[in-house]
Formats: C-alpha cells, sequence, structure tokens
C-alpha cells in the first residue's frame, strides 16, 4: 500500500510540475548503438540532449539521477498485445468474449495497462479488442488523460475476419453468438473498414486467414482482391493495414495487397519470407503466445521434446532471419500475462536473433515499422522522453531487461527505485 500511494503522489507531483532530469548510467542504448560514458538530459516531455558526460551542460536546478552497473534504453515498445486480454489458462478465449462483461475486462485492462508500463514497455501496439467492440479506444482515452496509468497505445478496435471463419463456433445454429472480431466480406469491407476508422481504430487489424479449414486447419479467408479493399480504404485515411496470417498462401495474398506487417507468420516458406522483403513487410513472430500456449496444453520446456508447432516455429523462424525480413518485436501478450513482455525478446534470442538486433526490435526497429520514428524508439534530441534504465548490460545478457530500475514515459517518472 505504502508503494502505491508513493507512485500517485510521484505521478500528481510530475503531472503538474515540469521537471529537468540528467540520468547517467554505466552504459547508454540509443536504439541503435551502445555507449559508456554516455548521459541524457530531458526537459518536460522531451529529450534535450544526449551525449559523453562531459560534453552535456547540466542546467541549474535539474534534478540528477545516477544509477551504478546499469543501462539507459529508450522505452520498449511492445509490437502485439491485447491489453483486454488475460492468460488462457487462467479463464479460456471463449469464455472470455463471452461471459466477460466489457466492463468488468476494461478494469483489468487497466491493471494489465499499469503492469505493462512498470515493466519498461512506455508503447504497445494493441491489435484487436477480441469481442469487446472498442473498449481499447477507451482505454487508450483513460490513459491519455491520465485517469489511469499505462502504455501510450496504437489500437486496433473490433478487427476485420471473414463471414463464418472467426470464434467463438460451436453452437446451436438457432443462437446468435458474439464474434471475437467484426465480421465483413466483397463490398462491405470498405464499409467495416471505415467503420472501425471512425471509432478510433489507429491501424486496421484483418484476420487473412484462421482456423476454418478441413479439420479446423488454418486457411485463408479473403481474396487478394478483398485485401487491396481494406488496404485502399485505410491507406487513404492515412492508416496501415496489419494481418493475422499464419499459412503461406495468407502471407503471400497479404504481401501482395499492400499490408504492412504479418503477424505470427507460422508457415512461412523461403519463398514468402523473400517476397516480404522485396516488398518491404515486416514480421511480428509472436513467439511466446506459441509456447505460452503449448505449455498450457501440458508441455513442460526443457524438460519434454519441442512439440511439433514448436519445431516448425522454430524452422520459420530461422528461415525469416536467413531472408533478411524485418523482424519486430511483439509476443501477443494477453495470451501470456501482462508484465512479462520481455519474454517475447528473450525467446526470439533464443531461437537465434542476435542480442544487439533484439534490442532494436523492441525500440528502434518497432518504431519505424509503426512510423513512430519522428517521436520515438531513439535516445535522440527531440524525441518524446520515453526511458527506462535496466541493472546490468541486456546486449550481453537479453534477461536483463526485466532488471527495470527506472520507467519515465512522456517525461513523467513512474518507476524509481534506487
Amino acid at each position: 500500500m505504502k508503494i502505491f500511494f508513493s507512485l500517485v503522489f510521484l505521478i500528481q507531483f510530475h503531472f503538474v510540475s515540469a521537471q529537468i532530469y540528467f540520468l547517467t548510467a554505466d552504459r547508454l542504448f540509443d536504439g541503435e548503438t551502445l555507449h559508456t560514458g554516455w548521459a541524457i538530459l530531458t526537459n518536460g516531455n522531451k529529450i534535450i540532449s544526449v551525449g559523453p558526460v562531459d560534453q552535456i551542460k547540466i542546467p541549474t536546478g535539474a534534478v540528477k539521477i545516477n544509477y551504478h552497473n546499469s543501462t539507459i534504453l529508450p522505452g520498449l515498445i511492445e509490437g502485439h498485445s491485447h491489453l483486454l486480454l488475460h492468460p488462457y489458462n487462467e479463464t479460456s478465449w471463449d469464455d472470455q468474449v463471452m461471459k466477460e462483461s466489457d466492463a468488468y475486462r476494461i478494469v483489468r485492462a487497466t491493471i494489465h495497462a499499469k503492469n505493462t508500463l512498470l515493466a519498461g514497455f512506455t508503447t504497445v501496439r494493441d491489435l484487436g479488442s477480441e469481442g469487446a467492440g472498442y473498449a481499447d479506444v477507451e482505454l487508450k482515452k483513460a490513459i491519455n488523460h491520465g485517469i489511469v496509468i499505462g502504455p501510450r497505445m496504437i489500437v486496433a478496435g473490433r478487427a476485420i475476419v471473414a463471414t463464418g471463419s472467426y470464434g467463438p463456433k460451436g453452437f446451436d445454429t438457432d443462437m446468435t453468438i458474439m464474434k471475437g472480431a467484426e465480421e465483413a466480406d466483397g463490398n462491405t469491407l470498405i464499409k467495416v473498414t471505415r467503420n472501425q476508422i471512425g471509432n478510433g481504430a489507429d491501424v486496421v487489424k484483418v484476420y487473412a486467414d484462421y482456423r476454418w479449414g478441413k479439420e479446423d486447419n488454418p486457411a485463408p479467408t479473403f481474396s487478394v482482391e478483398e485485401l487491396k479493399l481494406i488496404v485502399e480504404t485505410a491507406k487513404s485515411s492515412g492508416r496501415p493495414v496489419i494481418a493475422h496470417t499464419s499459412t503461406a498462401e495468407g502471407m503471400r495474398r497479404s504481401i501482395l495487397a499492400g499490408i504492412e506487417t504479418i503477424e505470427h507468420g507460422d508457415e512461412g516458406t523461403q519463398e514468402i519470407f523473400q517476397l516480404m522483403k522485396e516488398n518491404n513487410v515486416a514480421l511480428c513472430p509472436t513467439l511466446a503466445a506459441g509456447e505460452a500456449i503449448s505449455q498450457y496444453k501440458g508441455w513442460k520446456k526443457g524438460i519434454d521434446p519441442d512439440p511439433e508447432k514448436i519445431k516448425k516455429k522454430k524452422e520459420s523462424f530461422k528461415l525469416a532471419l536467413q531472408s533478411g525480413v524485418t523482424i519486430l518485436a511483439g509476443g501477443d501478450v494477453g495470451v501470456f500475462p501482462h508484465g512479462e513482455n520481455v519474454l517475447e525478446i528473450e525467446l526470439m534470442v533464443e531461437y537465434g536473433l542476435p542480442v544487439m538486433n533484439a534490442l532494436k526490435a523492441a525500440t528502434s526497429v518497432n518504431a519505424k515499422a509503426f512510423h513512430l520514428d519522428k517521436e520515438l524508439g531513439f535516445l535522440k534530441e527531440g524525441l518524446k522522453a520515453d526511458i527506462v534504465v535496466v541493472t546490468g548490460d541486456p546486449s550481453k545478457n537479453i534477461s536483463d531487461l526485466r532488471k527495470i530500475k527506472f520507467v519515465m514515459k512522456d517525461g513523467v517518472i513512474y518507476r524509481q527505485e534506487k
């Protein structure tokens, strides 16, 4: 309770009084390069100077904060989250969608948002409310207005699915069951896309395939022409389209339609990844979700052999790396606990991504892919003051990202430990 009240007081204090901060640590990762002996100076919500300690002029009255054996980094960016979901081993996805009210889910989501921010993730791309309408839009608004604490949010609203493809399923056909996303087909895709944008979606998410094939195998849903309708409509409003797709054909159609990022990509082939690279389409592999679901089904990692799905995921991720595809950091968190977001970055390294590339993925690479690099993802003069400090050196041990000591978002300190 004491910690909670201290946090509330700290947040209120910083909202009413802009401060100048001078932060030092053993190392500073600026989003691209690791430096030693560097410092960072912020004023209000902006970074005003970054560089060697002895070259920064410290204004009178600046608050000096120093951390030993630590690293300063840009605020981390979560590329694929669902703040309105919680782990499926607590409550199944079907029951969350059908039995948990929107009010209940958004109350839970405020805690998820706080846990995410305090774990060092100052920005999230939240890719679908999963049956909770536009609750993600309202959660974003509540955070922006300072009602609750949480990361900066890029939201997708309801997301788009092909009629008959998405869940929940398996009920008497006389019943109308609410779906986890909005159904649309053909020319109705234009109206649904516009409607979702009008209701506050920052990005448009489409399910380019789903488990609706024979024997519930993943199969493509929309045609290339249908996907192009979505992309063209969203593009006219300045919004990107991203695609949930795990099949090679779903990925191919998405790439040809002009979709910017592929989420999951489990069955990607060398040919598909090469096509992605040629068309500047990025991959958000969501490794952590796959591992979490396998463990919920009984897999004991490190004891049992890898399940077939994990083996295939490792193979496709290796092909993506070999093809030079842009790799984003996004774990599909919500399938596993919010605040455990670093798990995805750890798995990316475990599956073969060089550790420095993993750090870039969670900062500058995500920022560029999400069109935020003029504001976030780097520690550079003029950008937003989104800063985290961790104990240790994550360029040598990626799990040091878990050792959060300091979190600043928009110049406001939300976590500060000695």
